[in-house]
C-alpha cells in the first residue's frame, strides 16, 4: 500500500471531552478532499480516558490510529507521531482545533509549493486572531522577542501549534530534538535553518480557546531557559552541526 499523502499528528493530554468533536470535524474535512490521509493520536500521560476514548472511535475511522506516549510533555508526544507517521506531508494539529481544520489546504499543494516546513502564523500579513484576551498576546510577543534576541530572529510566530514538513525533512529533524516540552518547536525551526530548510509563514485564522494547557508564569521561565538550553546545544554541535 503506497503511503498516505497527508498525515495529521495530534498530541493529547487530558482530551476526552474536546477530542469526539474535533476529530469528527477534522474527517468531514478529509473525507471531502481527493488525497488519502490518516490521522494519528499521541495520547500522553493523560488522567482521563483520553486513549479509550480514541481507541472506540477507531472502529469508525479506518485512517485513525492512536498511540501512547506515557512520558509527560507535547514535544514528546509530537517526536513520537512524526516518526509513526508515513505521510508525504505531515502536519501538526492541536486538540482544540484553535484554527478551523480547513486552513489544512493553505498548507498543501496545490496551494502551496516548494516548501520544506509551513508553519501557521497569527502575526503575518492578513492573520486574524479572535477572542484573544490582551494579556495572552502582550505575553506572547514578550516570549517571542526573546526569541528572536536568541535563537529565530526572521520568524514572526513559532508557537503557533499548527505545523506542516515535508515526510523526509520531519524524519531528519526529529532525530534531532532534545527537548519535550512546549519549546520543542523552536528547537525544531532552529534546527531546520542549521540545515539549511526552508521555512514559510503562513497566516491564519486563530481562535481563542479558554482551555489551554499552558500557564503563563509556571511555563515563561521553563521555556526561557530552554531557549539558553537550544543555544548551548548548537555550540556543542548536538544538532549535527557545530556553531
Amino acid at each position: 500500500m503506497s503511503p498516505p499523502f497527508l498525515s495529521i499528528i495530534i498530541p493529547a493530554y487530558n482530551e476526552e471531552r474536546r477530542l469526539p468533536h474535533s476529530l469528527e470535524q477534522i474527517f468531514t474535512f478529509l473525507n471531502s478532499q481527493d488525497y488519502s490521509a490518516e490521522v494519528l493520536v499521541i495520547e500522553n500521560g493523560s488522567s482521563d480516558s483520553t486513549f479509550e476514548t480514541v481507541r472506540k472511535i477507531t472502529k469508525t475511522y479506518k485512517n485513525l490510529r492512536v498511540f501512547q506516549e506515557p512520558q509527560r510533555g507535547k514535544g514528546k508526544a509530537v517526536r513520537l507521531g512524526m516518526l509513526k507517521a508515513k505521510g508525504k506531508y505531515r502536519f501538526i494539529c492541536d486538540a482544540d482545533l484553535s484554527m478551523p481544520i480547513e486552513e489544512i489546504s493553505k498548507f498543501l499543494p496545490p496551494n502551496l509549493n516548494d516548501f520544506d516546513i509551513a508553519i501557521a502564523s497569527r502575526e503575518a500579513p492578513g492573520a486574524v486572531r479572535i477572542n484573544e484576551p490582551s494579556y495572552r498576546h502582550f505575553t506572547g510577543r514578550i516570549f517571542n522577542a526573546f526569541i528572536h534576541w536568541l535563537v529565530l530572529p526572521d520568524l514572526q510566530d513559532t508557537q503557533c501549534g499548527f505545523k506542516c514538513f515535508r515526510g523526509p525533512i520531519a524524519e531528519d529533524l526529529f532525530r534531532f530534538q532534545t527537548l519535550n516540552g512546549w519549546t520543542f518547536d523552536v528547537e525544531i525551526l532552529f534546527i531546520a535553518r542549521q540545515r539549511g530548510y526552508s521555512i514559510i509563514e503562513i497566516p491564519i485564522h486563530w481562535y481563542f480557546k479558554r482551555e489551554t494547557k499552558i500557564s503563563v508564569i509556571r511555563d515563561s521561565w521553563k521555556m526561557f531557559l530552554d531557549l539558553i538550553t537550544i543555544r548551548r546545544n548548537a555550540r556543542r554541535g548536538v544538532y549535527g552541526i557545530k556553531e
